[in-house]
């Protein structure tokens, strides 16, 4: 239940950051279901366990296109391969936005530590 309501509010935080426009551009779409699936825990190493998915070389990447694409396609009337490339143009910049947490929060342990992050981040570079 946690992962869907993280997933969720990822959404809802680009809304909120980034004006998505949800309709009608599919590149919005995509880019904001790549940091949910990247975000949330989706493709956790339990997760993919579950799942009977196993790899280790950018196994978490894999997941984290294949997560967006099926989110995509439930949500659009398109083909696989038009959800797909939309996913591959967006995916690097997309992949590598970590905001709100700073970076991925694997489990509830790093969780913690981009709460703490957040909590001391203008400790030392206060804005004079």
């Amino acid at each position: 239940m946690n992962r869907v309501v993280t997933h969720e509010l990822i959404h809802a935080f680009d809304h909120c950051r980034a004006h998505v426009d949800w309709f009608t551009n599919l590149r919005h779409l995509a880019c904001s279901e790549v940091r949910a699936a990247n975000l949330s825990g989706d493709c956790s190493l339990v997760n993919e366990i579950f799942r009977f998915h196993f790899g280790l070389k950018q196994h978490h990447q894999t997941c984290v296109r294949d997560r967006a694409t099926l989110s995509i396609l439930a949500v659009r009337n398109i083909s696989k391969e038009v959800a797909k490339n939309a996913v591959d143009e967006v995916f690097e910049s997309c992949f590598n936005d970590y905001e709100p947490f700073g970076r991925i929060p694997h489990n509830k342990t790093y969780a913690r530590y981009a709460h703490r992050d957040f909590q001391n981040r203008d400790r030392y570079y206060s804005n004079i």
